[in-house]
């Protein structure tokens, strides 16, 4: 298939996930298990991660889908806690209620990412989402203390052995990037020089996670701790959140790292070792996943270097054409052909419409 041709027919399968996972109270689900085209064997993925959700919304408004407000509407008035505690947990159920409680501080900073994103043309129209807004930014700022979060947290991983740890003050580095950014954008809403302070203060923590010794950024490091395992959503230290610069030569490192141990056949694994397989058994390993392969696609495109960033978006492309995903992107994809996982996940159809954003612009014509 023209290659051209296979990226508009995605682009029009991407508009109906996107719709599929957005519900009529505004909630925006990481993959819709109702409708008949999602696999049986896959693991329910019928809630909200704020995080995903924010990524569908900065993308959604790419291929011009106005589903923003209603989510922004249902993140102030839904999630359980949210009002009471200003922080935002694991996912929810549609109606708000909270499914997991593990406090991932990254999902907060995601999310202001994304009302910045859809209001930067004119921020005082993002005051229609003041409360949103000061909830969301107050709830990252008092539970930051210096050097690390009040509250335990995991990553946007989350896997629940690797939380940290409130006794050495580390932290998730990509967390921090989310967090930090998503606090100095609100600023530029709403000034607040309380944000500023504790953004700035997670920027240091974040350049505190270069290891010298590593020769690179690690996923996570602590005053008496270190995390060496490489991990691609380092990626996120330089988009969206523009933590470093993209020519910084510890970046550059980072990225080769992941390169050497974690793309493996072309295809972009999250963090080495990973089992997590999305059928509920992860005994033969998790796969490649597609987000991450178009993530890389972006990271290169904003470096300048097109023949990457289309190696990394290609790679995505020839493998739905050999496998039976067809038009949906799955959350994975598995070299020995025999396990499917979840697809289509609204969040991995969210990064092809970014990558496609930046590599061929031309096809998003509203």
């Amino acid at each position: 298939m023209d290659k051209k041709i296979q990226i508009q027919k995605l682009i029009e399968t991407t508009k109906q996930v996107f719709k599929d996972c957005s519900l009529p109270n505004g909630a925006i689900i990481a993959a819709n298990a109702d409708l008949p085209y999602y696999p049986k064997r896959a693991a329910d993925y019928r809630f909200v991660w704020p995080r995903d959700a924010a990524f569908v919304c900065v993308a959604a408004e790419k291929v011009g889908l106005k589903i923003q407000e209603p989510f922004f509407t249902w993140l102030e008035d839904r999630p359980e806690r949210f009002k009471k505690e200003k922080l935002l947990f694991q996912n929810y159920v549609p109606n708000g209620k909270t499914r997991w409680s593990a406090f991932q501080p990254d999902q907060a900073g995601a999310c202001l990412w994304a009302i910045y994103e859809y209001y930067k043309k004119d921020l005082s129209k993002a005051l229609k989402f003041e409360k949103l807004i000061t909830r969301l930014a107050d709830g990252l700022s008092n539970d930051w203390n210096n050097d690390h979060f009040f509250h335990h947290t995991v990553d946007l991983w989350e896997e629940s052995g690797r939380r940290t740890s409130t006794v050495y003050s580390n932290n998730h580095t990509y967390s921090l990037a989310s967090c930090a950014k998503g606090l100095e954008l609100a600023n530029k809403i709403i000034p607040n020089k309380e944000w500023v302070k504790k953004s700035k203060e997670m920027k240091e923590r974040i350049n505190f996670a270069y290891d010298q010794r590593a020769g690179r950024f690690l996923r996570n490091k602590g005053n008496e701790t270190a995390d060496w395992n490489v991990d691609a959503s380092l990626l996120g230290l330089v988009y969206p959140f523009e933590i470093v610069p993209k020519d910084d030569p510890r970046f550059i490192n980072t990225v080769k790292k992941i390169e050497e141990e974690i793309v493996i056949l072309g295809g972009v694994h999250r963090f080495e070792n990973d089992m997590y397989d999305g059928e509920g058994s992860g005994n033969e390993g998790g796969g490649a996943w597609p987000l991450l392969n178009f993530w890389f696609s972006v990271y290169w495109s904003v470096t300048g270097d097109k023949e990457k960033a289309e190696e990394y978006f290609d790679w995505v492309l020839c493998k739905l054409e050999e496998d039976e995903y067809n038009n949906f992107i799955p959350e994975q994809i598995f070299e020995d052909n025999l396990r499917r996982g979840v697809y289509p996940l609204a969040w991995s159809h969210a990064m092809f419409i970014l990558a496609v954003d930046k590599l061929y612009p031309e096809l998003l014509k509203k």
